[in-house]
């Protein structure tokens, strides 16, 4: 728990720092077909604060223990037309909230080694969903910075063979 926090709370200014007032040749930029472009990644991200991790945290600890569906693709309908910097002040503003609530939480060791029910996965514990969440932010960091890297992929030449955002 004192590790996962830290970078939970980092993530929304990790992401303003990288994302911030860039015109749209950045922000339009995606990874080809069926990939998201840095504002629907953090949409994406809003998205599973609000609808994934606490309430699936919340049925570990005080429901059946089933995790309702999560729908990784509904914030595509719910953020369009929204500039990058407006979902990004939302992303800072949902974030803030959950780590608040999870602070207040108090999760002990006991409560970490709590089981639920993944539909895909089967049982997992608080513990796993927690550093997942770490995990995932992580993940969507590397993927806005793999997105943007993108933009100047031609741009860089003979270089791109030691850049590996580029590979």
């Amino acid at each position: 728990m004192e590790d996962a926090v830290p970078v939970l709370r980092r993530t929304p200014g990790t992401l303003d720092a990288l994302l911030r007032g860039l015109g749209p040749t950045w922000t339009q930029a995606d990874e080809g077909p069926g990939t998201w472009t840095p504002p629907e990644v953090v949409a994406h991200l809003s998205h599973a604060d609000r609808t994934n991790w606490l309430p699936r945290l919340h049925t570990i600890l005080h429901g059946d223990g089933t995790f309702p569906p999560f729908d990784r693709f509904a914030h595509l309908a719910a953020s369009g037309g929204r500039t990058p910097d407006d979902l990004l002040d939302e992303f800072a503003a949902v974030r803030r909230e959950c780590v608040t609530r999870l602070e207040t939480l108090r999760l002990t060791a006991a409560d970490l080694r709590r089981t639920g029910h993944h539909p895909e996965f089967g049982k997992v514990t608080a513990g796993q969903l927690l550093a997942t969440w770490v995990a995932h932010d992580l993940d969507h960091v590397v993927q806005i910075a793999r997105t943007l890297a993108g933009v100047q992929r031609n741009a860089v030449g003979p270089w791109q063979a030691y850049l590996r955002v580029l590979r």
